[in-house]
């Protein structure tokens, strides 16, 4: 089976082609610009250097969330429109869960976060069972206070994502000798663990049609939110 995976849920723009047990390409960028800039070249690229046509995936994979609302737009849109084109069915799988596939086999509670600002953190929390990643919580918005109070009763946490550097002060504050966090090779977003993660919802009969494909944002945009706020200001006032 041939995959092409995708993730443009936060900073990084990754991609990569893998086939059966063999990554073919892989594709990285972390340097700020825009995923709308990027990501097609990065596919376009992939695939020459694969020296494969669209017509020849069986699988797309996507990040679909949680991270930035742009960055899953763009992901996400770019990936329907392969898929429907081709006919190619997809996997929407969560942001976090494939950072988790960065540490495989890892003895240690895998905690990956994604800065969402406000004292926020997208989160979920993991544990490999042997060669199985089991998720033991379930991702979501939380504030990094009670994410570290419910870390607490944990005996070593990996952290890994973009919110570490935001939070790490706290992190080890709070959690001291118990943090732990990943180097640099495995502290990003990587499509060839997309590719992993999307074999194992591929096997699992998680593959969707293109046309039902959706980003998962976890809660409101900044719009939404404001948009809220005000209107309450006004029945406030009235």
């Amino acid at each position: 089976m041939k995959i092409l995976s995708v993730d443009t849920s936060a900073n990084v723009a990754t991609a990569a082609i893998s086939e059966d047990d063999k990554l073919i390409c892989e594709y990285s960028v972390n340097n700020k610009l825009t995923h709308s800039q990027t990501l097609m070249p990065i596919i376009d690229s992939i695939l020459k250097q694969a020296e494969t046509d669209l017509s020849e995936i069986d699988l797309i994979a996507v990040a679909n969330g949680p991270g930035s609302f742009t960055g899953l737009r763009i992901g996400v849109s770019a990936v329907k429109g392969f898929a429907n084109a081709a006919n190619i069915p997809v996997v929407g799988i969560s942001t976090l869960t494939s950072m988790a596939y960065n540490l495989p086999y890892c003895p240690h509670i895998i905690c990956p976060i994604m800065d969402a600002r406000r004292s926020q953190v997208y989160n979920a929390i993991y544990k490999w069972n042997g060669n199985e990643l089991c998720e033991l919580k379930a991702p979501r918005a939380l504030g990094i206070d009670e994410l570290l109070d419910e870390l607490s009763d944990y005996e070593t946490v990996v952290f890994l994502g973009d919110g570490v550097p935001v939070h790490k002060s706290v992190i080890c504050e709070t959690l001291k000798n118990k943090a732990s966090f990943a180097p640099l090779n495995t502290n990003i977003q990587h499509a060839s663990s997309l590719s992993v993660a999307a074999i194992n919802a591929y096997k699992e009969g998680k593959a969707i049609n293109g046309f039902d494909l959706t980003p998962v944002y976890l809660r409101k945009s900044q719009a939404e939110r404001e948009a809220e706020e005000n209107e309450k200001r006004k029945e406030n006032k009235e």
